[in-house]
C-alpha cells in the first residue's frame, strides 16, 4: 500500500462518521447510528483488506460488540484476522501484509483492537479466557475466506461448554456488581457496567446464545423464555440505555459510559 493511498479512505471514514452522527443528532435514532457506524467500518476494512494485499485465504472477522453489529461512536473496533496457521509460521511477505493492514487502519483514524490467530489458537485462547470466548461468540465475517470462517465456527461451537460458560459469566457478573456497589441507583451509574445496565442484558444474550437458545430477544421469546410484556420492557429499556451511552460518547468526545 503506497504512503498516500490511505488518504481517500481517511476522508471516507471521517466523512461517513460525520454524516451518520449528524443524522443521529437530528433524528435521535440510536439503532440507525450503531448500524451506520458498523457498516461504514465494514466498508473501510474491506477496502483495506484488498489494498494491503492480504491473502484471500484469510478471513477478517468482527468480534465483541462490533461483531454483534453495534458500533458506538467512541468504541474500539475489535477485529480478528483468522489465518490458516499461526502468525509466526506465516511467510515473511504475509506477515508484512498483516503489519501494513494494521498500520493502515490507524493511519485512516480507525481505533482498532486487533488480533491474528489460527483456528486452533482461537479455541485454545477461548478455553483459557472467558473474555476471549465471549468476544468470539459474537464473531461476524467481514470479508475473506468464508470456508475458513465456517471451519472456525464449527471448531468453536464444538469446544464451547455452555454450562461452564454460564458459570464463568455469572461469576463475572457478580464481581462486576460488587465493583459497582451492587446497586443501579448510584449517584453516577455506569450505563454499561452498573447493575441493570447494558452488560446485564448482554449476559442474558450471551448465555442464551451459548446454550443454543437464540442470540436476540425475539428468538428467546419464541422459545418461551420471555413473555410478551418482558420482551417489550427489555427492548424499551435497552433502547434507552443505548441512547444514553451514544449521547455520552458524543458529548464527551471519547468513550464515556
Amino acid at each position: 500500500m503506497q504512503a498516500d493511498a490511505a488518504n481517500p479512505l481517511r476522508d471516507l471514514w471521517k466523512s461517513s462518521r460525520q454524516r451518520i452522527i449528524e443524522r443521529f443528532r437530528s433524528s435521535g435514532r440510536t439503532a440507525v447510528l450503531l448500524k451506520g457506524l458498523r457498516m461504514a467500518a465494514d466498508d473501510c476494512l474491506k477496502r483495506l483488506f484488498v489494498d494491503t494485499a492480504l491473502s484471500s485465504g484469510y478471513c477478517l472477522v468482527a468480534v465483541g460488540g462490533y461483531g454483534r453489529g453495534e458500533l458506538f461512536p467512541s468504541s474500539d473496533i475489535d477485529v480478528l484476522l483468522l489465518v490458516p496457521q499461526p502468525m509466526d509460521e506465516l511467510p515473511a511477505p504475509a506477515r508484512e501484509s498483516v503489519e501494513r493492514f494494521v498500520t493502515a487502519c490507524w493511519d485512516i483514524g480507525m481505533e482498532i483492537g486487533f488480533s491474528v490467530r489460527s483456528i486452533d489458537e482461537c479455541v485454545s485462547e477461548a478455553q483459557k479466557d472467558v473474555t476471549v470466548q465471549t468476544a468470539l461468540l459474537e464473531a461476524r465475517r467481514i470479508t475473506g475466506s468464508a470456508r475458513l470462517f465456517q471451519s472456525f465456527q464449527t471448531a468453536y461451537g464444538h469446544a464451547l461448554d455452555a454450562q461452564q460458560f454460564y458459570r464463568a459469566k455469572l461469576l463475572e457478573l457478580r464481581q462486576r456488581h460488587t465493583k459497582y456497589e451492587d446497586t443501579p441507583y448510584s449517584l453516577e451509574p455506569n450505563c454499561k457496567e452498573s447493575p441493570g445496565g447494558l452488560r446485564d442484558l448482554h449476559f442474558l444474550l450471551w448465555t442464551a446464545n451459548a446454550a443454543g437458545l437464540g442470540n436476540h430477544w425475539d428468538a428467546m421469546a419464541a422459545r418461551g423464555l420471555l413473555t410478551a410484556y418482558e420482551l417489550q420492557q427489555i427492548k424499551s429499556n435497552e433502547a434507552l440505555l443505548k441512547l444514553i451511552r451514544a449521547r455520552l460518547h458524543l458529548a464527551a468526545g471519547r468513550r464515556e459510559d
